[in-house]
């Protein structure tokens, strides 16, 4: 290929779609192919190179300009008289030369020159026009702004023809965009379509999303799709919303009314911050029925709420996105984990980001990411040229506070109390929330639609709206508020032991974020009554879920809670104690077991007692001693029994199993298990039965019952998936694989194990690490390429996959 100065020259057939449909796929794929060899025909005998053919488009280099317009010209003359009309565009340059082609702003702008053309039309830039003399027939197109390019630049035609306007953005007055859009592909190639199909777009999002620059980029994609034009309308210095028609008309270059200026012309309006007068919304409504070709595509941290509105909400970057921007942005180039760790806390807000990327001027990336718990403050400056409420992250942010009403404002800084997302009733119990007020807020972009049901914020919002709620004065109570809400979710949520309905795992677990901002408070602000109490009423879910977070919530609550009620303190122990022995550090669970259970002697409180004796037997059994296990299991059985306890049958019954099983009886034993897994899952003691399913699987393999051992472990997979536990459902996929292995199945067994390692990667699981070389060496013993195919197969799915993998049947 050319290097140094060279000419670039791009093709694109005019209308490809309707000439498809026209002439059919068959003549159109002959005219494809004959206006392809009519033009390399022409480009080669004048030097030219082809360098990438897309579709209908061609792209070719030449190292003389001069060469490169006459092939231009003896290519549109070859097309003359048939279907297919070609537009073409040149530029001269100093590309870079790569190993796939040509790299640089100037193949961009030859592109963007092409696509500016008509059929039968050749443009070319001013650097083209130098470089090739005065030998040939031009016109001189004047200035014109190209997408993406910034400044205007003065363009050529070859010869005379007559040709519509060219494809600039001269027929419109948007702003020059001196940086590239990073990402939004998809939401610019969607709002294009709509705007094709929709008369008013509203682009809602948060303040500083990013908004007005999609809005901007959509527009100069469609300015060749308006014939009368497409114009930017700034609204933001405007605060009387019968100053928005008189500003439009400014914006329009027009004189008179807005009605008699719009008429039936085909134009499409970018009103962009419209917000702060929405009151404006009949009159924007009136138009739009008047002016039947009048389209508007809107930006504002609210819906206008007239009809024919379509709201598209503009969502933060990606991850990737984000960190693209910032190294676009920045004064450092490598793309480090810092960086990463920076967008993601700044929840990918376009200008959060950029104002981050600003203080690398100043802070490398890992100190910028120390300061950044305090993100407000520290996200200051940015361009001078930008609208002032976008120098700072704050003033963004209080844009929108500053147009609420007073209840909403109220309601605003107090949902700031909720971490994570939160449902329509915990706004209505902790503050005191209307619906009216919160869905306003929702559509003013300040709140979220999290996900099916629930509602949050972005952090960066809530950081400003804590800080409201702090000058309020009002922290302390919503505080309160808050733990005590999630006490009684919790308690709904029937986790804990004495509980005697189903257990609730769905109630709790979207609230995990809210559970432990609840007991932060509880610590710090000496409600440690409260924090246990919340802490004790999540005891299977700590369990099932995340033991050694349980573990560390209960050692802070005991050892700061010594004057807790006997009763709290007793059942704080108590869960300290399951949380601890799930893990496998038994001794210590022991331990507690043995403190929670004087305390419940202590009390007279019988149920208390009778849990723990049956837990103090587990831990007796597996020592051997099934004498002791068996005294301590039929005591728990009449403490439990008097109080009319509905779980005690289901505890019981398991544990008498385990012990018949250990003395040698091993059908009569699993016998009880299966009855107390049945109970279990009878009255929705969910965790019990897909614990007790687990280890009747585990027995089964072990004396060679494995057709049972193969449904109680699909069973168990099922019941531990449905509730999000995790050390049973290992196991259970575990003993899957070694059945698997044992039916000479090795792609199935390689399969599940692989999906155990995939679900260890997520962190330590609690007993399962200390036995599992045993079971790796089991289900690897007669390894073979099946199986090691199986493997790589289970590490790449899901967990949802893995489960609906191995419960399926073989």
């Amino acid at each position: 290929m050319p290097t140094g100065t060279v000419t670039l020259l791009f093709t694109d057939v005019e209308a490809s779609t309707a000439l498809l449909q026209e002439l059919g796929s068959e003549r159109y794929a002959e005219a494809l192919t004959d206006h392809r060899q009519a033009l390399r025909g022409a480009f080669s005998r004048h030097g030219g190179v082809e360098v990438d053919v897309q579709g209908d488009a061609i792209f070719v280099a030449f190292g003389d300009a001069r060469a490169a317009l006459d092939a231009a010209r003896d290519g549109q003359r070859a097309l003359e008289h048939g279907p297919i009309k070609v537009r073409m565009g040149l530029h001269s340059g100093k590309p870079i030369v790569t190993d796939e082609g040509y790299v640089g702003i100037d193949v961009h702008r030859a592109a963007r020159i092409c696509a500016s053309a008509h059929g039968g039309q050749v443009v070319f830039s001013e650097q083209t026009r130098t470089l090739a003399g005065a030998d040939h027939e031009v016109v001189d197109l004047g200035l014109h702004r190209l997408k993406d390019l910034g400044p205007a630049e003065r363009l050529f035609q070859l010869g005379r023809g007559e040709f519509p306007p060219l494809r600039s953005l001269n027929a419109t007055n948007l702003p020059a965009q001196l940086g590239r859009l990073i990402g939004r592909q998809r939401e610019v190639a969607e709002l294009v379509r709509l705007a094709g199909q929709e008369r008013l777009i509203t682009l809602t999002g948060a303040g500083g999303s990013g908004k007005t620059r999609l809005a901007l980029h959509v527009a100069a994609e469609l300015v060749g799709t308006f014939p009368d034009g497409v114009f930017w309308v700034p609204l933001a210095s405007v605060t009387e919303p019968e100053l928005v028609p008189p500003t439009i008309v400014s914006a329009l270059g027009a004189k008179g009314e807005l009605a008699d200026i719009v008429g039936q012309r085909h134009m499409l309006l970018v009103l962009d911050n419209l917000e702060q007068v929405a009151d404006v919304a009949p009159q924007l409504s009136h138009h739009l029925r008047s002016s039947r070709r009048l389209h508007l595509l809107v930006t504002s941290r609210s819906l206008l709420r007239i009809e024919g509105e379509r709201e598209y909400a503009v969502e933060p970057l990606p991850a990737d996105d984000a960190v693209a921007l910032f190294l676009e942005r920045a004064a450092v180039a490598d793309p480090a984990e810092a960086v990463a760790q920076i967008c993601r806390r700044l929840d990918g807000l376009p200008l959060a980001v950029e104002l981050a990327a600003a203080r690398t001027a100043i802070l490398p990336p890992e100190q910028l990411l120390a300061r950044l718990d305090q993100r407000l403050p520290l996200l200051t400056g940015g361009r001078r040229d930008a609208p002032a409420r976008q120098r700072t992250l704050r003033a963004a942010i209080a844009w929108s506070y500053d147009l609420l009403d007073e209840d909403e404002r109220r309601l605003f800084r107090q949902l700031a109390v909720f971490a994570g997302s939160f449902d329509s009733a915990a706004a209505e119990g902790v503050a005191s929330a209307d619906l009216d007020s919160l869905q306003s807020l929702v559509e003013k972009s300040l709140v979220r639609r999290w996900s099916p049901g629930r509602l949050g914020m972005l952090e960066t919002i809530r950081e400003f709206a804590r800080g409201e709620l702090q000058a309020a004065g009002e922290a302390d109570v919503l505080r309160r508020a808050h733990a005590r809400f999630f006490l009684a979710r919790a308690q709904e949520a029937n986790l804990y032991n004495e509980a005697e309905g189903r257990e609730r795992f769905d109630l709790v677990a979207p609230e995990v974020d809210n559970v432990r901002a609840a007991l932060d408070w509880a610590l710090v602000a000496e409600e440690v009554e409260l924090g246990a109490r919340i802490a004790v009423a999540l005891e299977h879910f700590w369990v099932a879920r995340s033991p050694f977070e349980g573990m560390r919530w209960l050692r802070l609550l005991v050892e700061r809670g010594r004057e807790l009620p006997l009763d709290v303190r007793a059942a704080a122990l108590r869960v300290w104690g399951s949380v601890t022995y799930i893990v496998g550090r038994f001794e210590e669970g022991a331990d507690l077991y043995e403190q929670s259970l004087e305390i419940y002697r202590r009390l007279g409180d019988e149920r208390g007692m009778g849990l723990l004796l049956l837990r103090l037997a587990v831990w007796h059994r597996t020592r051997g001693d099934l004498a002791t296990a068996r005294r301590m299991t039929e005591e728990s059985e009449k403490l439990l029994g008097r109080t009319g306890f509905g779980r005690s049958e289901a505890l019981v019954r398991s544990e008498l199993g385990e012990i018949v099983f250990e003395e040698g009886e091993h059908d009569q034993g699993m016998e009880l298990m299966e009855e107390s897994a049945a109970l279990a899952e009878d009255i929705g003691f969910l965790w019990w039965a897909a614990a007790t399913l687990g280890i009747l699987a585990g027995k089964a393999i072990s004396i060679g019952r494995r057709h049972d051992a193969e449904l109680w472990a699909r069973r168990a997979v099922r019941l531990a998936h449905e509730i999000g536990e995790r050390q049973f459902l290992v196991y259970a996929l575990a003993d899957l694989a070694r059945l698997a292995t044992h039916a000479r199945l090795p792609e199935r067994a390689g399969t599940l194990w692989g999906a155990v390692e995939t679900e260890e990667r997520r962190g330590p699981v609690g007993q399962w690490e200390g036995e599992r070389e045993a079971y790796a060496a089991e289900v690897m013993a007669a390894a073979s390429p099946g199986f090691e195919h199986g493997r790589r197969a289970g590490r790449a799915l899901s967990l949802d996959e893995a489960v609906a993998y191995a419960v399926a049947e073989t």
